[in-house]
């Protein structure tokens, strides 16, 4: 079995106002879906960024793939190093502030995680198998993911953006409804607040209301190292005992060491620790306990794997972080979560906030918070070409080509200010 043929197509799919420690997010977020077809027919399917750097990179490597077998992951990997991607002149600091994967040193990781999704969907396609069986096969059937709540805008806020039925979330009332409806629909049995975007004491009280009408579910504050340390101890003293993990709430390993030292909470981050070099100083540093791992930058499903023995090794918890994305992404967050035993914190998903999606058969359920796998070969999912074409179109009409958080926050507020770090 070899490839003959690779396509990307870059989408646009409508995303909510969501405030976050760089400004709020745009109308639209972009992603490259990835087909990968093979001389039998079968096709392999993959997602990830659609950030120019990202696509053009995509872009340049795939007719290089042409000639390879599906199973030969060296060979994805030698040729993703030899197209000599080099480095994009400029990428948005929003990215390295909530998607560290967008960073230069993280390119050719981030084009390799791409297409080893779409490869090992086609392994597994052509084994007659799920992707879930190929990594080892599952611990879970069932794989939890958490309720993911933001502050945000009504949709109104700017003609651009879709209506959505969420409405504003800026008060403790409306977060908590947000949640109430979130957990209603999905049945998700723990909750993350991001935060990083308003009065860190707000942002504190909204997490006591949350914990008020939600005893029993495990909490999670995220204010993406938007608190200086002082602002992450201050906070701290009110948040002992409400949270399960506290995440990234201030800049660099020492401070997140120092944070440690001087409150004892559990610590995660997917912003300080990003690779292995980081991991190791991590380690020395006692910074932080917990890891989101995300195969998108780590290098893809069997390097998380990787991640995940040596989150064994050394005692640290895992979990999974998440950016905007559809189900092809789900799906493969799902199968590397099953077959992973220690990742045992629920995963964290953007998937409720998009409307959109590009499979047969419509979104992915998440039921009692989470998704169930099936048995079918593959991911288990089937591209919609009609959805697909639909969402491409809209790609190309919708005048983005790379994220950027903070033009939009200065499009809804003339003057508005990107500090780091700003509490």
């Amino acid at each position: 079995m070899k490839i003959i043929a690779v396509r990307v197509t870059p989408i646009a799919i409508s995303d909510p106002p969501l405030l976050n420690a760089s400004g709020v997010h745009e109308p639209y977020a972009l992603r490259s879906i990835i087909e990968v077809e093979a001389d039998n027919g079968l096709i392999g399917l993959g997602e990830t960024y659609g950030d120019k750097p990202v696509l053009d990179a995509l872009l340049h490597v795939k007719d290089r793939l042409k000639g390879l077998s599906p199973f030969d992951l060296n060979g994805l990997w030698q040729r993703v190093v030899s197209a000599s991607l080099g480095t994009t002149a400029s990428v948005a600091s929003i990215e390295l502030d909530l998607a560290p994967g967008s960073r230069e040193d993280k390119k050719e990781l981030k084009i390799f995680a791409g297409f080893e999704v779409a490869f090992l969907d086609l392994q597994a396609r052509a084994l007659g198998i799920p992707v879930h069986e190929l990594l080892g096969g599952a611990v879970r059937r069932s794989v939890p993911f958490s309720a993911y709540l933001f502050f945000k805008f009504a949709s109104d806020v700017d003609p651009s953006y879709q209506p959505d039925p969420w409405g504003e979330a800026l008060d403790s009332a409306q977060i908590v409804e947000q949640a109430r409806t979130m957990i209603d629909r999905y049945g998700f049995g723990s909750i993350k607040l991001k935060a990083g975007a308003l009065d860190p004491e707000h942002e504190v009280a909204c997490l006591k209301a949350l914990k008020r009408a939600f005893p029993d579910h495990p909490l999670r504050i995220d204010p993406n190292a938007n608190w200086s340390l002082q602002t992450s101890i201050r906070m701290a003293e009110h948040l002992q005992g409400d949270l399960e993990y506290y995440e990234d709430p201030t800049p660099d390993l020492e401070g997140m060491a120092a944070l440690h030292r001087a409150t004892g909470l559990p610590l995660a981050t997917n912003m300080v620790v990003t690779d292995l070099a980081e991991f190791r100083r991590n380690i020395a540093l006692g910074a932080v306990q917990i890891i989101l791992s995300d195969h998108h930058y780590w290098g893809g499903l069997r390097a998380t794997q990787a991640l995940a023995a040596m989150c064994d090794t050394f005692g640290l918890g895992l979990s999974m972080h998440s950016n905007s994305h559809l189900g092809i992404s789900l799906m493969a967050m799902t199968h590397i979560a099953a077959a992973v035993p220690n990742l045992t914190y629920a995963c964290d998903t953007h998937y409720p906030w998009q409307a959109d999606e590009v499979l047969k058969g419509g979104r992915i359920p998440i039921e009692n918070g989470c998704v169930t796998l099936s048995d079918a070969p593959g991911l288990g999912v089937e591209l919609d070409y009609d959805a697909l074409g639909a969402l491409h179109e809209r790609y190309l009409r919708c005048g983005i080509s790379q994220r950027n958080d903070v033009a939009q926050m200065r499009k809804l507020k003339p003057g508005w200010q990107h500090v780091k770090v700003r509490y």
